[in-house]
């Protein structure tokens, strides 16, 4: 470390940029700081994480770049990043390419949908992360202006020759076929220019332009014309109140809410831009963290990539908490009220339906992540010592202490094993006392458990409240068993309630409609179903019980077939020989006459 540490005290008390290489030479870590030395100190103090201590094992030099000021620096270090892509620097998660609108440079330009950036200098617009949006644009100017859509090289010579003709597009009145000369490049320009103050979002001023036109060409008694302008004005005035969010006031704003995964191993970042009133852009995005990064530090890397991207100079930007970052000429605000506080609402409510939806899209993608983070869930709500891999639940049935019988069910990572589900016949209980039953049953599997050396559960939840949880306790503190135990209680519906633990049991809070819940929910409703089909089997053969079963040798089958042929015990028993043997044969005609005799 000494020649590290040597680099480290002759560092500048200036903001710049540092570098950390590795042995190789090879960049691995980008950083930016008001002050260098300070900065680059703390790396290597006492107090590390073990992500950061890492990271400083590996350092063999350090490279650094002074600049004038922290914007400088934050400017720097997005570019570096985004160039040498470090091994420990956060990772923009940005491979889907989300479509742009291109006006391409070309002569007559054309306006479309494009997923590739070509630097031949067409203009871009985008990306737009909300397809709807970018295709409301899209409709928008194909209603106001007759922009082409064929791909001929539309030059004053090859028009002049007359390579072209006329098209679908301008019967329809959707061009007005400049390839003929019936409209001219000026004019065509002009409708470009118009297109473009669109897609910066400043529909206002071009509102106010064609409202201009139009009551110039009604004082010219040019109505025919001023009908065309108006019904631009008006598509223009629709598309405007559908995109209207807040007041014409506001102006020229960009607005950044964070939102962490909930392994807090990512961050998810919203951005919006506000032109008159009306969204002008808007793109969520994800840092997947490599070191242990705050969100204040990821939301000051998401703001300069995204003013850096789309180019933008807004003297305003809303954000959810205090930053510790100075930009040149722009203001910081926290609203607590008003129409910014509704953008910063509209933002977080962008970035947490982003984050749902990549987690529906990873869950697709690995259910077995899926149903790992619902445990990991369990977890943490009861502070478990070790992920609940194999859930065992419980429950009892009877009619007034009938037909006694209990059910035990098992969920490995999360999922039914039904091999592993087991029924009981209630035997040590008399009456209807669903404790007893529960211990009897609790503790005949897990002693049996013990001495066969099964596999022993991670929690254990049972149907009911808390005299059923600590029944079990009972008899696990009996056979010296530290297992946990969890109780889910239902409300006077029947359903799902609440999830107790501990002793004294406390409730524990659940989401209604979580995955979490759903799985919970799940699992009482899977014993219940278990239990209760046991316990209607057992009833209903009860029931069904006649003299039959008492002959060793006629199992079902011949018991259904004796009884559909001849309808009852007593025909049976007054059937002679022959009669018997047609329907079950000889050996077991035999047992049934030598039993009624």
């Amino acid at each position: 470390m000494t020649p590290l540490k040597l680099i480290v005290d002759n560092l500048p008390d200036l903001p710049g940029i540092y570098q950390y290489l590795n042995a190789e030479g090879t960049i691995i870590y980008v950083g930016k700081a008001k002050n260098l030395k300070r900065r680059v100190s703390s790396y290597f103090s006492k107090e590390q994480t073990g992500k950061t201590r890492v990271l400083v094992s590996k350092i063999a030099d350090i490279r650094y770049i002074v600049v004038k000021s922290e914007e400088d620096a934050l400017l720097l270090e997005n570019n570096l990043i985004k160039k040498h892509r470090p091994r420990y620097n956060v990772l923009l998660k940005d491979d889907k390419t989300y479509p742009s609108i291109c006006v391409q440079n070309e002569p007559f330009p054309r306006v479309f949908k494009t997923r590739r950036i070509i630097r031949n200098g067409s203009s871009y617009y985008g990306p737009y992360s909300h397809l709807p949006s970018m295709y409301a644009v899209l409709d928008l100017i194909k209603h106001l202006y007759p922009i082409r859509t064929c791909h001929h090289h539309l030059t004053p010579e090859n028009i002049a020759a007359d390579k072209f003709k006329v098209c679908l597009e301008y019967h329809i009145k959707n061009c007005a076929a400049p390839c003929v000369g019936k409209q001219s490049e000026e004019e065509y320009l002009q409708n470009i220019t118009e297109v473009k103050e669109i897609l910066k979002g400043n529909t206002h001023a071009i509102q106010r332009q064609l409202y201009l036109r139009m009551q110039e060409l009604s004082e010219q008694m040019r109505f025919e014309e001023a009908e065309t302008v108006k019904r631009r004005y008006l598509l223009l005035e629709n598309y405007r109140a559908k995109s209207e969010i807040v007041s014409n006031v506001l102006h020229n704003i960009d607005v950044f809410s964070i939102e962490e995964d909930r392994d807090q191993s990512a961050a998810f970042i919203n951005y919006l831009h506000i032109t008159n009133g009306s969204i002008n852009q808007a793109f969520t995005f994800e840092y997947k963290k490599q070191l242990n990064e705050t969100a204040q530090e990821l939301l000051i890397l998401g703001i300069v990539e995204m003013r850096e991207r789309y180019k933008s100079n807004s003297s305003e930007i809303i954000i959810p908490f205090p930053l510790e970052i100075e930009l040149t000429g722009v203001t910081f605000t926290i609203p607590t009220r008003g129409d910014r506080k509704k953008l910063l609402e509209l933002s977080l409510m962008n970035v947490k339906q982003y984050k749902i939806d990549r987690l529906k899209q990873s869950d697709k993608l690995n259910p077995e992540q899926r149903a790992t983070r619902l445990l990991k869930e369990i977890q943490d709500a009861l502070h478990l010592e070790r992920l609940p891999m194999r859930i065992e639940c419980f429950d009892n049935s009877n009619i007034q202490g009938s037909d006694p019988v209990a059910a035990c069910i098992v969920f490995i990572k999360g999922k039914p094993s039904k091999a592993d589900y087991r029924k009981y016949n209630i035997k040590t209980v008399t009456g209807p006392d669903d404790y007893a039953s529960m211990q009897e049953v609790v503790h005949r599997r897990y002693s049996r458990a013990i001495n066969e050396e099964t596999p022993l559960p991670d929690l254990i939840i049972t149907d009911g409240g808390k005299g059923q949880m600590s029944a079990v306790k009972e008899v696990l503190d009996e056979l010296k068993l530290s297992i946990p135990i969890a109780g889910l209680a239902k409300d006077h519906h029947h359903r799902t309630h609440e999830l107790l633990y501990g002793f004294p049991p406390q409730t524990i809070g659940l989401k209604q409609h979580s995955p979490l819940f759903r799985l919970l929910t799940q699992l009482q409703d899977e014993v219940h179903r278990f239990a209760i089909t046991f316990h209607r089997h057992k009833r209903s053969k009860r029931q069904t019980a006649s003299e039959l079963d008492e002959i060793k040798g006629i199992g079902e089958k011949s018991k259904e077939a004796l009884l559909k042929e001849f309808k009852s015990v007593k025909r049976i028993k007054e059937a002679d020989a022959e009669a018997l043997i047609k329907v079950v044969g000889a050996s077991k005609a035999k047992l049934i006459k030598e039993h009624f005799n």
